[in-house]
């Protein structure tokens, strides 16, 4: 086997079996990178039609001045479509790109495993399947890796390494290294359930449909404050739309039977009557969205102006209130600093006669009450409040218009969009990012990688403006821990329970991330 860290030389074949979407992007990946690739796909000319498609990928990539025409032709030229598995005698790294179904990748590898060298390694491309399992029965299960890439390859840099039982750790390392020396940003993870990204995506997807199912607001808003507030590059109903009703509800199901109905990992009823419709996002002109001609998207919901408040005085300090805190002095407001009252918050607002106070998973009608102040609005997490073009805001049951109306009119005096939501428990973001972090924290615990991994393969495998446990850190653990524990105490259950990491760093202030 190759030594520890090794990445496969330059002049090593590499084969690659499937000739989809993701198979060709494998392909064109290792092309790129320098190796000899062999391309093969069992339905009759599909790996020539795909070797075609990727030198037209790679022609209009030089044609639009991303690579130089001579690098195109070179790439072009090292794909080789090959009709038979007895081709792949020379490939030292074969990876398989099928079907998503155990039994048919396992009889393939035990095909490969008579074709291939002894030292040759067999990677799966699986962004679910048990590594464990594909490799049971083998002759030298040691070679069996996981290397998931999330597609488009050629354009996501993410690659998931995944070890089973019995993969050789040389050769996870060995694959690692590949992975990096393709200009890949390499994770290594534990065979589990969902390896990293599809497992600790999960939370995304799933507060935003219970959101939805409570009618906390709709799809736009809640997908416009993610986006704005959050700082995502997508709304979880927009993205579920792009990705497939239908894919994204398998994948949880997936992890929901492979943790044995956990229920953090609960399907939801309403994506399920979407699958059931056929309204399955994009692909067939329907989701939570209307993809049809002339269809216009509706627009999120944002409160009309209001007029400017009088005063505004700053409660205490905490990463929740300064950026919101010089914004308003940005805006002409002298905010006068003030004692703050514990049993609102560690840090709030007080703007005329409404406290705007940032949510700790409390919904306002629960802090109106332990504080025995009526006038509450609490506001949502941002990624930036210095910079966010948006903020959600909900009201107390008891708290007088005039109040929300203070509170909104100085949030807009600001230069923030304000958008009103039903008084639920976390807001939007905040609990999202709280289930994010959580279940972050948990693979941690649970060995399946560490938080550095975790963070790398959310920022880069789906896009987060930062990983979980960074952001975890950045509010502060003992904040975090506070909006877990006020959701399990709204909601029951063990859907919110604390991840024993994070209960761990908030008793001794460590940081979880690294």
């Amino acid at each position: 086997m190759m030594t520890t860290a090794e990445a496969l030389p330059r002049d090593a074949a590499v084969g690659v079996i499937g000739a989809g979407a993701m198979g060709a992007g494998i392909a064109q990946v290792a092309a790129q990178a320098g190796h000899r690739v062999q391309l093969f796909d069992n339905r009759m000319g599909a790996a020539d039609d795909a070797k075609a498609k990727i030198a037209q990928t790679l022609s209009t990539l030089a044609a639009k001045g991303k690579i130089a025409k001579a690098d195109a032709d070179a790439a072009a030229a090292r794909i080789v479509a090959v009709h038979a598995l007895g081709d792949m005698v020379s490939a030292r790294l074969v990876i398989e790109a099928i079907v998503e179904d155990m039994e048919t990748k396992r009889r393939l590898l035990r095909e490969l495993e008579v074709v291939v060298a002894p030292d040759a390694i067999l990677a799966s491309n699986t962004s679910s399947l048990s590594i464990t399992g594909l490799a049971a029965g083998m002759k030298h299960p040691g070679r069996i890796v996981g290397m998931h890439f999330f597609n488009p390859a050629p354009v996501l840099p993410l690659v998931e390494v995944v070890s089973g039982l019995a993969t050789d750790p040389e050769v996870a390392a060995a694959i690692h290294a590949t992975a990096k020396a393709w200009g890949k940003v390499p994770v290594h993870a534990l065979s589990t359930p969902g390896f990293i990204v599809n497992r600790c995506a999960r939370p995304f997807y799933g507060e935003a449909l219970k959101m939805l199912a409570e009618r906390v607001a709709d799809p736009a808003t809640i997908d416009a404050v993610m986006r704005d507030s959050g700082g995502f590059r997508m709304g979880p109903f927009e993205l579920m739309d792009l990705l497939g009703h239908d894919v994204n509800l398998a994948v949880t199901k997936s992890v929901w039977e492979a943790y044995f109905h956990d229920p953090r990992f609960t399907p939801s009823v309403l994506q399920q009557e979407l699958v059931a419709g056929g309204h399955l996002g994009r692909k067939s002109g329907r989701g939570f969205y209307d993809y049809a001609a002339g269809a216009i998207k509706p627009l999120p919901q944002a409160e009309a102006r209001q007029p400017r408040p009088l005063r505004i005085r700053a409660a205490g300090e905490s990463p929740l209130t300064m950026g919101l805190r010089e914004r308003f002095a940005a805006a002409g407001f002298d905010v006068a600093a003030m004692p703050a009252d514990a049993a609102i918050a560690a840090a709030y607002f007080v703007i005329d006669d409404a406290l705007l106070v940032p949510t700790d998973g409390r919904t306002a009608t629960t802090i109106a009450a332990a504080a025995g102040q009526p006038n509450v609005v609490v506001y949502d997490l941002a990624f930036d409040y210095a910079t966010c073009p948006r903020l959600a805001l909900a009201r107390a049951d008891p708290c007088a218009d005039a109040a929300v109306a203070a509170a909104v009119g100085a949030v807009q005096e600001a230069g923030i969009a304000v958008t009103v939501i039903d008084d639920a428990a976390g807001l939007v973001v905040m609990r999202t990012v709280a289930m994010l972090a959580n279940e972050a924290a948990d693979a941690v615990t649970q060995g399946v990688a560490d938080a550095r991994d975790i963070d790398l393969a959310m920022r880069n495998g789906v896009n987060y403006p930062r990983g979980p446990l960074a952001w975890a850190d950045a509010i502060g653990i003992a904040q975090v821990c506070a909006v877990l524990r006020h959701l399990a105490a709204h909601y029951g259950g063990d859907r919110y329970r604390t991840s024993p990491l994070l209960a761990r760093r908030c008793a001794t202030g460590a940081r979880v991330g690294k």
